[in-house]
């Protein structure tokens, strides 16, 4: 046996095993030492956050092969008769430093839409909840009273998405017949006159991240009629219009770095530069419709400046700095990564900036890939399907980890809780669930509706979920 590593002082051979910390990413924390095998994961945790020399002591979870760490080294040698020659690779993963309550009861039903809710969103900083309906209207929700605010009417058809401004100040709906509105969520006045251009549907609306630009003034829109645009909120004029795709564009992503990137029926995903809308690549390799497109830095974007702790900005130019600040924090020096799911039952892992080759393809649904979404630290990767199940991967790698059974229909929409330790999925079988990650199982199971659950969302502060569907009526979740 070649092995350059000192051995155990004697007698402690049995006692110790050789382990090498290795982070989320895959590279290792210095070299790879012997511990006693009485230690588990505080101690590990302790150790962890000497050698990153945290000042504040971190939360961390501890991973082998996927699979939670909970108990110590030597017993969890002995339950899966691990070899103790073998260097044992140990995953380090940080943990939110605040945590979730799983919601447990419906503290609300707000009737008020007369058709079916077709999309629901809290704002950034989770203090105020808007709804689009088959009925034409947005609607804003006061969260303290759970009663309606504001009825918009202004769109001629069905209101297919919504999109809060990451700074909170503004919100676009996209209809059925190709029109974008903005209305200012203070007053729920319409502001100017409908954005125009699109020949058909608006199937997504993604804004500029505030960290580019403050206060915000683009967002893109995409539609079935193949095309995705840009828009100036200060002209409500399309500034760029991103042409090339030869089928319906069926969802839009504005990244972090300052791209775009769009999915379309026509299986391909289109990567965009956005001071003029030239093509910068075209990712290729999924065999169907490409259905759902989601960032890493997602969760980051969508809430900017805000967090858990409820800070508020006086002013634009502070509001860019701190979301750039969590931005950076929370993407550290890996590059922002896209994962993208299809009518073919697959998914793909790409990381855009890198590569046109994607990073992993992950099988393993039985039909449509409906929806696709990052935890909001970027470490998992939750997948919903027709096939009544939702799936947890590795957001790092696109490796499986864990298939999540217990809906009875197609599952329609997910969202995470702001800690990335819970999951929720809204289905056609009328029902929510929360998915606790780290146990793998059901936390919680939330009927109520009456009919199909299109639409869900957890608050970006973690206090409560929305979802709304087919039977009108919206609910607010609290724990």
């Amino acid at each position: 046996m070649d092995d350059k590593r000192a051995p155990p002082p004697s007698g402690e051979a049995t006692r110790s095993v050789m382990c090498q910390l290795v982070s989320a990413e895959g590279e290792n924390l210095g070299a790879a030492v012997y511990l006693p095998q009485n230690i588990g994961p505080p101690q590990l945790q302790d150790i962890v956050n000497q050698l990153l020399r945290n000042e504040d002591k971190l939360p961390y979870a501890f991973y082998i092969a996927d699979e939670e760490l909970a108990v110590q080294l030597g017993a969890y040698m002995q339950q899966k008769n691990a070899n103790v020659e073998v260097t044992l690779r140990i995953v380090y993963q940080p943990q939110a430093v605040f945590r979730i309550r799983p919601v447990n009861r419906c503290s609300a039903t707000i009737a008020g839409h007369t058709e079916a809710v077709l999309a629901v969103s809290f704002s950034p900083d989770g203090r105020c909840l808007a709804s689009g309906s088959g009925d034409t209207t947005v609607r804003f929700w006061d969260l303290n009273t759970q009663t309606p605010m504001f009825t918009c009417k202004g769109h001629k058809n069905w209101v297919l998405c919504i999109a809060w401004s990451p700074d909170g100040k503004h919100l676009v709906s996209g209809s059925k017949s190709g029109e974008l509105i903005l209305w200012d969520p203070k007053t729920g006045n319409q502001l100017g006159t409908a954005m125009t251009g699109h020949r058909k549907w608006i199937t997504a609306v993604s804004w500029e991240p505030v960290h580019l630009q403050s206060p915000s003034r683009r967002f893109v829109s995409a539609s079935k009629d193949g095309d995705a645009r840009i828009w100036d909120i200060t002209t409500r004029k399309c500034v760029i219009s991103l042409t090339g795709h030869t089928n319906a564009v069926t969802c839009v992503k504005w990244g972090g770095d300052g791209l775009i990137y769009t999915g379309s029926e026509d299986c391909s995903i289109k990567v965009w530069e956005t001071t003029q809308g030239k093509l910068v690549k075209t990712l290729q390799g999924h065999g169907h419709w490409v259905n759902s497109l989601a960032l890493s830095t997602e969760y980051v974007l969508r809430t900017g400046a805000y967090d858990h702790t409820g800070k508020t900005y006086s002013t634009p130019e502070e509001m860019k700095a701190a979301a750039l600040s969590r931005y950076e924090k929370m993407r550290g020096n890996a590059p922002e990564r896209l994962v993208s799911g299809s009518d073919d039952f697959t998914m793909f892992l790409w990381e855009p900036t890198m590569s046109k080759q994607p990073k992993a393809r992950m099988t393993g649904h039985q039909k449509v890939v409906n929806h696709v979404y990052f935890s909001p630290d970027g470490q998992w990767l939750a997948s919903a399907s027709f096939d009544k199940s939702v799936k947890l991967w590795n957001g790092i790698t696109g490796k499986f980890v864990a298939a999540f059974r217990g809906h009875v229909a197609d599952v329609y929409q997910i969202s995470w809780s702001a800690d990335s330790r819970l999951l929720l999925s809204g289905s056609k079988d009328s029902t929510l669930k929360v998915w606790d990650i780290r146990a793998r199982k059901l936390k919680q199971d939330l009927p109520g509706h009456a009919d199909e659950v299109y639409a869900v969302d957890w608050s970006p502060d973690g206090e409560k979920v929305v979802s709304g569907g087919k039977d009108r009526a919206l609910k607010l979740w609290m724990n």
